[in-house]
């Protein structure tokens, strides 16, 4: 079953800083990790918050605002897909990730949508 990891985090370490490159050695491992264990389906990183557009459409008319929806002190620095057994491996993943020491994983089910088509699935997923 396919499961999206995925990273909370309250402050990514700037690459080139001694912290930042403990953390993305870490990552670099998990990722290596969920690789070697032929789980991983897809990855990315992502900017950070202040760096998004929020869209929503209200009444027929397009509304959108610079940065996140809302103020957190968590913000989701990225995900992995990953194809597990079962809950527990992907659970157990998860607890592995360098993420979870100082923010947060959340773990979620992908839904299988069975309408789509084989290939449809793969365009979806980046394949």
């Amino acid at each position: 079953m396919r499961y999206m990891l995925l990273f909370y985090v309250r402050e990514r370490p700037e690459p080139g800083t001694p912290e930042g490159a403990e953390f993305f050695s870490e990552m670099v491992g998990f990722h290596r990790e969920c690789r070697e264990r032929g789980v991983l389906v897809a990855d990315d990183p992502l900017h950070r918050p202040e760096t998004a557009t929020t869209v929503r459409v209200r009444d027929g008319q397009t509304l959108s605002t610079d940065g996140p929806f809302m103020e957190t002190a968590e913000w989701l620095g990225g995900y992995f897909i990953v194809d597990c057994r079962d809950l527990d491996e992907a659970l157990e993943l998860a607890a592995r990730c360098p993420t979870a020491k100082t923010g947060s994983v959340e773990v979620r089910p992908v839904m299988e949508v069975p309408s789509r088509q084989p290939a449809e699935q793969a365009e979806i997923a980046g394949a």
